[in-house]
């Protein structure tokens, strides 16, 4: 039976792609062809890029459908991918951005071959974001859009514990900070995306909520301060640790659409 996230909307004209990566593993995805845009997105028709989008963790493709119409009003070639260990790709456990990377790595590789001419720009949202900056870089990279990213799973997890038990849930994430080599087969030092920043080698722009508390506006300067030119940023007034696309649909879409085509083939 096939599943419901393998079910394409009735208005996003997208082809099911399979991608191998690692060792006989597979990513699930969609992709969709660039055409000739309109209105905002003139001149950003077809050759004018492809864009890689990276949900956030324990979700799937379909939570970057609205990011993907947006995209294609424009007129680039999108792929939507579930990230490894989530939706209908395979993997066996959630690493928080060390083994995601490795495909992330894929469908990059993926996107060369399918498209070997366009320049390619990344949108990730949490752990999306953190799969790309802690993957190598890529020189066919031009541009790269990190949403509530954590800097290092040490904060993500201190925030996260704090958010749910208060003062005392900062007490215990050195204990399972001590069990992540356990559960996800990877140590904290490994995800630590804050200090792969300034090596993505790419325009980069830094998005998050004001009042996130898992990935604070704080922390998010913190990775602006290390990211190198061109570089942006953009603190959602109001905006807590969610679909930030959803959230500030039309001013997203301006700095976002804008952000994209300056740094994917010049401005237009």
């Amino acid at each position: 039976m096939r599943s419901a996230i393998g079910i394409l909307p009735p208005d996003l004209p997208a082809a099911a792609v399979q991608i191998p990566y690692a060792d006989r593993e597979r990513l699930s995805g969609w992709q969709i062809r660039g055409h000739a845009g309109a209105g905002a997105g003139a001149g950003a028709g077809a050759g004018a890029g492809a864009i890689l989008l990276l949900h956030g963790v324990r979700s799937d493709r379909r939570q970057m459908i609205g990011r993907a119409q947006f995209l294609r009003r424009l007129g680039y070639s999108v792929l939507l991918i579930d990230l490894p260990a989530h939706g209908e790709s395979t993997g066996d456990r959630i690493t928080f951005g060390a083994r995601e990377a490795e495909g992330v790595k894929a469908a990059l590789a993926h996107l060369r071959h399918e498209m070997p001419l366009e320049p390619i720009g990344v949108i990730g949202v949490s752990l999306g974001a953190a799969a790309f900056a802690l993957g190598e870089p890529d020189a066919q990279v031009r541009a790269v859009i990190l949403e509530s990213m954590y800097p290092t799973v040490d904060e993500a997890v201190r925030n996260r514990l704090t958010t749910y038990l208060g003062p005392a849930g900062g007490l215990l994430s050195p204990l399972l900070l001590w069990q992540l080599p356990l559960r996800a087969g990877v140590s904290a030092a490994r995800l630590r995306p804050i200090e792969r920043v300034g090596g993505i080698g790419a325009a980069v722009f830094i998005i998050s909520g004001a009042e996130d508390r898992s990935t604070t506006a704080d922390e998010s300067r913190q990775l602006f301060g290390m990211a190198v030119e061109p570089k942006q940023l953009w603190i959602v007034d109001g905006a807590a640790h969610v679909d930030l696309h959803a959230l500030a649909q039309r001013e997203y879409e301006q700095k976002v659409g804008t952000f994209l085509a300056r740094h994917l083939g010049g401005e237009r």
